[in-house]
């Protein structure tokens, strides 16, 4: 694992290297005082983590936390301040972490923590709900002939295992929609085709079936939602208030997980 490490004060620069170096003796460390130097050195080394000084002369940490996604799309990025001010700015830059100066080995520790325990998941099932919705198995997409066989799967996921009657499923994908029999028959229509598109691709057991009511198995996927509700780093990088978009059900979800990720410092 290779840390960044940039601060324009030499004294604190040293500080923040020796500590990680007593926690990860394994790690390589490439210190900086000056962002420019820092950001072309994460041009030409694979670079994990990035931990950056705000309030630096020149160029602040927050553009070149910007600078350095742009090169390293993947890197985490830990803020180093003795300023709490700046705290908002940095998560919604969807920062990793926030230390508060003077850094203690404690606090990295935790914040280490965090990035060691993103791991890419081994289901062959993966869902994701950022940026609009998706499913793949084996790396391939799932093809369902009807939008709205896709949208209820989609509602399904966002209760998280909870049992949804036919009649709430119904009430949220055709919101004012009367429900009547023809509406009822269409709905039948739509969830045997989930049921098919998900057999198809060999992932029907994500689907639970119950007596006029179904629901998703959580432990049969991945999915980015629930790992960001878990704290996953990789997870709330990749958030960017853009919770399944195409879903007017989900707008009051999008924005919980927009207000969790501001909290989230303050329970860390």
């Amino acid at each position: 694992m290779n840390f960044l490490v940039v601060d324009d004060e030499p004294l604190q620069l040293r500080e923040i290297a020796s500590v990680l170096r007593r926690l990860r003796p394994e790690a390589e460390i490439f210190p900086y005082t000056w962002p420019d130097e820092a950001l072309e050195s994460a041009k030409a080394h694979p670079m994990d983590v990035a931990f950056l000084d705000i309030q630096m002369g020149g160029m602040t940490g927050l553009e070149l936390a910007v600078r350095l996604k742009k090169v390293k799309p993947d890197i985490h990025i830990i803020f180093v301040t003795g300023y709490a001010d700046y705290a908002v700015d940095a998560f919604a830059m969807h920062a990793t972490g926030y230390l508060l100066k003077p850094v203690t080995e404690e606090a990295v520790s935790r914040e280490l923590t965090f990035v060691y325990n993103s791991r890419p998941s081994e289901k062959r099932i993966q869902v994701k709900t950022f940026g609009g919705f998706d499913v793949y198995a084996d790396g391939q997409p799932v093809r369902f002939r009807r939008a709205k066989a896709k949208e209820l799967l989609a509602y399904l996921v966002d209760r998280r295992g909870s049992s949804v009657t036919t009649g709430e499923a119904y009430a949220a994908l055709f919101e004012d929609a009367a429900d009547t029999p023809s509406g009822k028959s269409y709905f039948r229509t739509i969830l045997h085709e989930l049921i098919a598109a998900l057999k198809k691709a060999q992932a029907e057991e994500i689907l639970v079936k119950g007596h006029n009511s179904f629901a998703v198995d959580p432990e049969t996927f991945d999915c980015d939602y629930y790992r960001f509700l878990q704290g996953d780093p990789a997870a709330v990088n990749a958030f960017q208030n853009d919770y399944m978009q195409s879903y007017s059900w989900a707008e009051i979800r999008n924005a919980e997980l927009d207000f969790w990720e501001y909290r989230e410092p303050e329970r860390r």
